[in-house]
């Protein structure tokens, strides 16, 4: 059985930080890229940062380079996303997802947490 459990959001002020977590089970998490994505009210989902392996291909929304940063941990399949200075912009559903770097139809979202920055 797949499961994709993220943790860490809650609420915080302006300029403060949040590491959120995403612990992964039911797939060979190694064989994954795993990203984080995030969901304002009214808004699109969008990509917010993905690490395609352990030992590199990571990429950034522009909206979080310099404040945000993914890493991946393949002996625990576990994904982190440290968030520095954050904004009341950043506020959102944060989901974590797996997608086969080979097999695209092959493709996991865990169930969202929530992320708020206000003061």
């Amino acid at each position: 059985q797949v499961q994709l459990v993220e943790s860490g959001g809650g609420l915080v002020q302006p300029g403060g930080s949040l590491r959120l977590s995403c612990a992964a089970s039911g797939f060979t998490f190694s064989s994954y890229a795993m990203s984080w994505y995030r969901q304002a009210p009214g808004k699109e989902r969008e990509l917010v940062a993905a690490a395609t392996s352990a030992s590199g291909g990571i990429n950034y929304a522009d909206s979080v380079k310099g404040r945000f940063t993914i890493s991946r941990d393949n002996a625990k399949s576990t994904v982190f996303l440290q968030m520095n200075s954050l904004k009341p912009e950043d506020t959102a559903v944060y989901y974590c997802n797996a997608q086969h770097r080979l097999i695209l139809s092959s493709t996991y979202w865990g169930q969202g947490t929530q992320v708020t920055v206000s003061s």
